[in-house]
């Protein structure tokens, strides 16, 4: 017996001895990795500002130095770098006037980009076109997002190669239902809600889609698209209605279909586009071109030193609003910390917030508005609407002096819901186990998930919702100084685009984040020119990185990413964490879908 206790001991110790040498060794070789990652870019004194977008994502803000960038490189074939929209787009400005940048290349290909990413992102290589240099973009399969970036240059071009692919063909977005399932495996979805437009719960208690929930996702496709097609057409200089009779006739098909309708303005073979690219460059040959990477770029513009005035805080509410302090996403109790922060540092004169918010839990998002509300009683307060800005992304920024919003912003979705999930005819015809329950109280098993609610606690449960609805409808109507009857008439759950949400005054202008902090500046008197624009929160240390890496490793994988099940996987996932650790959050102010332009 001895011996195999000194023999187990001895198992152990070596394990443990060995582990400790492997995160001796991986700390080391993430050192490695940091070190050799965080060099200062070095641009050449002439060159091509190269955008690759097959290996650029362009995000709300970038990370740190990311330690584990070679690792993901090595297992994906090929590094995709990240930049931070406000960043990408003074990089774009500062290249109209910088004697190295000679002309802008853009290889369209792989673009994929939140829409508002992708539209401001658009519109400051618009604005570079005016100061005289040219943007050329090349493409060889061509999709709705991708063409729609290559449209902006002043000359597209296409491959003359055989089998290229088009998917232009429009945008489209999936409603995907799951109460026939659910109904298979004996689960019954108790959703409460308020609001006939809000749809967040439907995929779990419908077959299809209710007409309210048909309507304004037709709606809101249709504002998106005309908002992407009109620039497209204004671009090639041809009619938004001619546009949409090629698509619809699926008219463009192959390379010449899109040279015939002036989408496109030459087909190139690989070698004639260096000629070009040579040719504009003013060089003999291709090789003698100096490429600069865009990531580089803008890594070298934020590095470079400037004189600046005055501070304006950006506070990032990038994410779903969650309960809670963790690093991801946007918890409520961190955040409202983050938030009393940047009111207390007397260093920052205003504040611009920046939501790219769907929504989610009504708790975190009264504490953030909480706070919000105690610093715009002290300092300026603007907002700024990415992607999206919906249900609790409304409520925490519908007070803000000034609202700006993109063209294609999911905005509004003024609505509050709730779901309980029963499952009682899951263990019993299922699982074949019967469950008994011994309770202090009538209602004591409520939310025990092993019953449907009977009649007084669905009442219960409603009049809950009705009045978070109630205070929601009320909170917009003072923050916008508008009747709560007319809210109520355009909220009941509804999504709005930011083009139609500027028409019922849930926005104030059409407008990006470099326009949001502008004229935050000249709220305080500042030169937009010169004044600082701190970011909060911080982004993630390379340490927190790594736990943040330790921690996901022991976390459950989707297995339906990549998909077209992963979104609703995830929200089934996400649900059920609510309910994990004694939890009860089961009230939700939260968009139901993310649409990407790809």
């Amino acid at each position: 017996m001895k011996h195999f206790l000194k023999t187990v001991l001895a198992v152990i110790c070596g394990l443990f001895i060995a582990n400790i040498i492997g995160l001796v060794l991986f700390f080391g070789f993430i050192g490695a990795l940091s070190a050799g990652g965080s060099k200062t870019p070095v641009m050449p004194k002439e060159g091509v500002l190269y955008m690759d977008m097959a290996g650029l994502a362009i995000a709300e803000q970038a990370a740190a130095d990311d330690p584990f960038a070679a690792l993901s490189a090595a297992a994906n074939g090929g590094a995709v770098q990240t930049v931070g929209l406000l960043a990408a787009v003074d990089a774009i400005k500062a290249a109209q006037t910088d004697p190295a940048v000679q002309y802008i290349f853009i290889k369209a290909d792989g673009t994929s980009a939140g829409m508002a990413h992708l539209q401001e992102f658009r519109a400051a290589l618009k604005d570079f076109r005016a100061c005289g240099k040219p943007v050329i973009s090349y493409i060889e399969t061509p999709t709705t997002g991708s063409y729609y970036l290559a449209s902006v240059a002043d000359k597209v071009y296409m491959t003359a190669n055989a089998g290229g692919t088009s998917m232009l063909t429009g945008i489209s977005s999936q409603l995907i239902f799951l109460k026939d399932i659910l109904d298979k495996l004996g689960v019954n979805v108790q959703l409460i809600r308020h609001g006939k437009y809000k749809s967040a719960g439907e995929m779990y208690i419908r077959s299809e889609s209710s007409p309210e929930n048909m309507e304004q996702n037709q709606v809101m496709i249709n504002s998106i698209w005309h908002t992407f097609a009109s620039e497209i057409a204004e671009s090639r200089e041809i009619s938004e209605d001619e546009l949409n009779a090629l698509i619809d006739g699926l008219k463009l098909n192959f390379a010449n279909d899109f040279l015939e309708a002036h989408l496109v303005d030459q087909l190139l073979t690989k070698e004639e586009l260096h000629s070009k690219i040579a040719d504009l460059a003013v060089k003999e040959k291709y090789e003698q071109v100096k490429f600069i990477s865009f990531a580089d770029y803008v890594a070298s513009k934020q590095l470079a030193l400037k004189k600046t005035v005055g501070k304006v805080a950006v506070i990032y509410a990038d994410g779903e609003i969650v309960d809670g302090a963790q690093a991801k996403e946007v918890a409520g109790d961190r955040f409202a910390k983050v938030i009393s922060e940047v009111r207390k540092d007397k260093s920052i004169s205003a504040v611009v917030l920046r939501v790219n918010s769907p929504g989610g839990s009504v708790l975190a998002s009264d504490k953030i508005k909480t706070e919000l509300d105690l610093l715009h009683a002290e300092k300026p307060l603007v907002a700024s609407y990415g992607n999206y800005a919906a249900s609790g992304g409304y409520w925490i920024s519908n007070a803000c002096d000034k609202i700006y919003s993109n063209p294609a912003t999911l905005t509004g979705s003024i609505g509050v819901f709730g779901m309980v999930p029963d499952f009682s005819k899951t263990l019993k015809n299922v699982a074949h186990i019967n469950i008994t329950p011994v309770n202090s109280n009538k209602h004591g098993d409520m939310y025990g998930l092993m019953r449907p609610f009977d009649a007084a606690e669905h009442a219960y449960m409603q009049a809950s919702i009705e009045n978070i609805y109630t205070t929601f409808v009320n909170t917009v109507a003072q923050g916008r100084n508008l009747d709560p009857e007319f809210v109520d008439s355009i909220a009941q759950g509804r999504v709005w685009t930011g083009t139609d949400a500027l028409g019922i005054h849930l926005v104030d202008e059409l407008g990006t984040l470099r326009d949001a902090i502008s004229y935050t500046a000249g709220l305080v008197d500042l030169d937009p020119e010169t004044v600082e624009v701190v970011a909060f929160p911080k982004p993630q240390s390379q340490m927190e990185m790594l736990l943040e890496m330790l921690g996901e490793a022991t976390s459950e994988p989707n297995i339906f990413a990549g998909t077209i099940l992963e979104q609703p996987a995830q929200a089934i996932m996400d649900w059920s964490k609510c309910w994990q650790n004694g939890s009860r959050d089961i009230v939700f102010a939260r968009l139901p879908y993310a649409i990407d332009i790809r």
